[in-house]
């Protein structure tokens, strides 16, 4: 018998498109995420930055911590504030999601 807990965090590829629209604008529209699994948390999809319109998403001034997956950088996109993130340099195990884009919020 198997006694180990699950992972607090587990990746899976996410082969389903995942489009992102906000305000009629796509900014992200993929077939390649990565999806996360934190235990305590919805899932959420990772997306290489080559499928997000990061020339319309420019960063802002918010930075956060995880001590599960390192620092994350935020990024905004016209009057919605940080509506997405990425950690450019994750902590070791979570190198897969280094510089995707992350879950993207309206609002």
């Amino acid at each position: 018998m198997d006694d180990a807990p699950e992972p607090r965090i587990t990746l899976y590829p996410h082969s389903r498109r995942v489009r992102v629209v906000i305000d009629g604008t796509v900014l992200a529209d993929s077939t390649r995420a990565i999806e996360m699994r934190e235990r305590g948390y919805p899932p959420r999809q990772y997306l290489p930055r080559d499928d997000v319109r990061m020339d319309l998403l420019p960063p802002s001034d918010t930075v956060t911590h995880c001590p599960f997956k390192g620092d994350a950088a935020y990024f905004s996109f016209g009057e919605h504030k940080d509506v997405a993130w990425s950690y450019e340099r994750p902590v070791e195990g979570m190198e897969a999601i280094e510089g995707r884009g992350g879950r993207f919020m309206a609002g």
